[in-house]
């Protein structure tokens, strides 16, 4: 079997009969080598939604979900152009969330969190790249990736709904905030932070 330079520093933490602390998989699509106590711990310290996340080159294993609360998104379609999209109309995106309790995948289960600034508008061009990446955003909103519960960067307040790694517009006629337009690279990021959460076009054809 394959050894890497130590033993797991697991072993007394994981309850895995049988695996032994130098024991080692290596992950199919990346190749990345670990100690099996050590996925086993990735895993178990996650969500436990059947994937996992390779720490080394991020590459997902199995459909990630994430721990959004429950709330609606809703699209429409604004007449008005973007800066930089002069050539087409617009999409508005209203997600919605209300206050709860924290559930067991949240970092305090039974704790009260909060929900600043709901309904939150978000704004992308009615165009083939625009209409791509809302798609995306449904997947994301349907697999709970959009917002968490965690701590606020702009307030630091705790315990409340806060946006999870995947960037929205949220200015339609300013940028000066850096969250409006005109941008000329935000589709592209965008798809990217979208493709390092899992959500691809592969999936949309899945």
């Amino acid at each position: 079997m394959e050894k890497l330079a130590a033993a797991s520093g697991y072993s007394d933490v994981c309850d895995c009969k049988g695996v032994k602390p130098e024991s080692v998989g290596r992950l199919s699509k990346c190749n990345h080598a670990f100690h099996l106590l050590c996925l086993i711990a990735m895993y178990t310290s996650g969500n436990k939604d059947g994937s996992l996340q390779c720490p080394s080159c991020k590459a997902i294993y199995g459909e990630k979900t994430g721990t959004q609360p429950s709330g609606r998104m809703e699209v429409s379609k604004l007449p008005d152009s973007l800066p930089g999209h002069e050539d087409c109309s617009s999409i508005l995106i209203a997600y919605h969330i209300s206050k709860g309790i924290q559930g067991p995948e949240h970092p305090n289960p039974g704790v009260p969190y909060t929900a600043r600034g709901f309904p939150r508008y978000c704004y992308l061009p009615d165009n083939p790249k625009g209409r791509k990446v809302l798609e995306l955003l449904r997947l994301a909103w349907k697999r709970r990736l959009i917002f968490t519960v965690g701590t606020s960067s702009t307030t630091g307040e705790s315990n409340t709904v806060v946006w999870n790694e995947i960037h929205h517009k949220t200015e339609m006629n300013s940028n000066t905030t850096g969250h409006g337009y005109p941008d000329p690279n935000y589709l592209d990021n965008v798809l990217a932070e979208l493709a390092a959460q899992g959500i691809t076009e592969d999936c949309l054809s899945s």
